[in-house]
């Protein structure tokens, strides 16, 4: 992707930052939901705080549109923005709207007066900062939750009796952070685990790439693949989207399936 760049974040930011990133639009693109938000700098336009996404979304901006921004580690930004994530899910909303009007205009003419990308993304990160040294500390819970599901499709009573909670717990208080339940992550983050998979440099089939990943079988990943991202299983790897966070990544393949102290059945829901 010659038009899009993403970087690493900072060392002391990578627990809440994947990547941040740079891009010139041009085109039609298609974004994959990761389990991720954004807050994204656009020239002319503004900042905007992307909310997590259920389903893949194309986007157009006028050929050369440049934009900037950095990409929250599922569960990391609504605290920070003391905002449920399930409020801004599926939808993009001004920063003023959850920070407030001063806070918005201030950034904004930093980032407009910045002299190039850069600099815009260490603005972005010493934000970040600020808004971590400030807001009250994230729900271990979704720590937890984040790294089980990363590695391992755990079924939804396996991760409630591993963090002794209820199920209804386990839903309210993964929608405030992720926006959504643990079984839509599930299926979100085992889909970027078949993607994270095939690109790791190891030569596998789509049906032996379905079962790493924490699929019933090749179709159960055709059909979750169409689900989410609208595409084939191959057409999705043969698309941008393996590589928008870079040699970063939302899950961790280095131990994929590995059990740990969420064991539990595998789940093909």
């Amino acid at each position: 992707m010659g038009w899009y760049t993403p970087t690493s974040p900072s060392c002391d930011l990578t627990d809440t930052l994947v990547c941040g990133w740079s891009a010139r639009t041009e085109g039609e693109h298609l974004l994959v939901p990761d389990g991720c938000m954004d807050i994204l700098w656009i020239r002319g336009i503004g900042i905007r705080l992307c909310g997590p996404e259920t389903s893949a979304w194309s986007f157009t901006l006028p050929p050369g549109t440049e934009s900037v921004g950095v990409r929250f580690r599922p569960g990391a930004a609504s605290p920070l923005f003391r905002t449920p994530a399930s409020e801004v899910r599926n939808i993009r909303v001004g920063l003023g709207d959850v920070l407030g009007s001063s806070w918005e205009r201030a950034l904004t003419d930093r980032l407009d007066n910045a002299a190039g990308s850069d600099e815009r993304i260490t603005l972005f990160e010493n934000a970040v900062r600020s808004l971590r040294g400030s807001r009250r500390e994230a729900d271990p819970l979704i720590g937890h939750v984040r790294r089980a599901l990363a590695r391992h499709s755990w079924t939804v009573g396996a991760l409630a009796d591993a963090t002794s909670v209820t199920e209804r717990q386990l839903q309210r208080r993964c929608n405030d952070a992720f926006g959504y339940g643990p079984a839509t992550l599930r299926g979100i983050l085992r889909l970027q685990r078949f993607m994270a998979l095939a690109q790791s440099g190891k030569r596998r089939s789509l049906a032996e790439l379905a079962a790493t990943s924490g699929y019933s079988d090749q179709a159960h990943l055709s059909r979750e693949c169409r689900r989410i991202s609208s595409l084939t299983p191959s057409d999705l790897l043969a698309s941008e989207a393996p590589g928008w966070h870079g040699s970063a990544s939302v899950v961790d393949v280095g131990n994929v399936q590995a059990l740990d102290r969420f064991g539990g059945e595998e789940s093909a829901a």
